[in-house]
Order: C-alpha cells, then sequence, then structure tokens
C-alpha cells in the first residue's frame, strides 16, 4: 500500500501530532484542522481518514475510560505509530523540497491576478 499521504491526512497527523498521543480523539482532532485553517471539517470525514490511517498503520487507538461529560460513553485515542510518523515527515520534506525557491514567485503570481 503506498505511503503517500494526502493533503487532509496530513492535517489529520498533524492534529494528532499537536494533541499528543492519548489525548487526540475525533472531536478535538477536528477542532484543530479547523481552529488551524479555518476548515470546517465533518465528524464523518474525520473517522473515515483515522481509520484508513490505522489500517495503514499511520496511527494506533484505544478507547479511553467512560467519561460523565459523554454520559458515561468512551472516547476512542488516538496515537502516532512510527510508521505515520515517518510518512508525514516525508510528506513534510517533498513539500519543501518542491516549493524551495518558489514562494516568492508564488506570491508575485498572487498579486498580478488578484489573490491573496
Amino acid at each position: 500500500m503506498a505511503k503517500h499521504l494526502g493533503e487532509f491526512e496530513q492535517l489529520i497527523l498533524f492534529a494528532v501530532l499537536q494533541l499528543g498521543n492519548g489525548v487526540a480523539y475525533g472531536a478535538s482532532i477536528r477542532d484543530v484542522i479547523e481552529e488551524r485553517t479555518g476548515r470546517v471539517v465533518s465528524p464523518g470525514a474525520v473517522y473515515t481518514a483515522l481509520d484508513r490511517l490505522q489500517e495503514r498503520g499511520f496511527v494506533s487507538s484505544e478507547v479511553g475510560a467512560p467519561t460523565a461529560e459523554r454520559g458515561g460513553r468512551r472516547k476512542r485515542l488516538f496515537a502516532l505509530e512510527p510508521d505515520g510518523i515517518t510518512a508525514l515527515q516525508r510528506s513534510v520534506k517533498t513539500f519543501q523540497e518542491m516549493s524551495h525557491g518558489l514562494l516568492g514567485k508564488l506570491e508575485d503570481l498572487g498579486s498580478e491576478s488578484g489573490g491573496l
């Protein structure tokens, strides 16, 4: 199976990284992505991506203890796995290599076309 990450998968892994292993769960991951990107993300999209990442061995999950604020329901907590860390590092490095020396040019082109 391919070890390349899609954009949304990258966002998920970055959110898990920010939250920390054993603390990241669906709603908190979604909140981080929405706060940091301004994108509105559906809970279903987050869980679908998390399931896919877990199948690929990039994250693992465990069911936490029941909590009163959730009506006694348990949270599914996610953690980055070594393969997920490697895939995210590789993805970031690829982006950095591809964008090296081009961000100024992109900004200039955006200004010319009325972009940001």
